[in-house]
């Protein structure tokens, strides 16, 4: 049975690997085909609307933006969230 020894520098290029492919899959721009995410969640929809949680939940509450919920977590689709901005354009 062979010994293998792990170094620092090894740890270190194993690292920055892992950082570098969970950035991979964690990617959050437009997909191929220029489509965007159908479905949100509650964080990214707030950050795209710069509004607080207690915000997007009167939304959901009074039926301003349906939700779909799975477990704990509120999803929501894109195309509501377009047709409430469009909805309250100011001219």
């Amino acid at each position: 049975m062979a010994v293998e020894i792990i170094t620092k520098e090894d740890l270190q290029v194993f690292r920055m690997q892992l950082l570098s492919d969970l950035r991979t899959l964690l990617h959050t721009e437009k997909p191929e085909g220029g489509k965007t995410r159908s479905w949100l969640r509650s964080r990214d929809v707030r950050s795209m609307l710069n509004i607080s949680a207690g915000t997007l939940q009167n939304l959901r509450v009074t039926g301003v933006l349906r939700s779909s919920k799975v477990g704990k977590m509120h999803y929501y689709k894109m195309e509501d969230i377009d047709k409430l901005l469009s909805s309250n354009k100011q001219h």
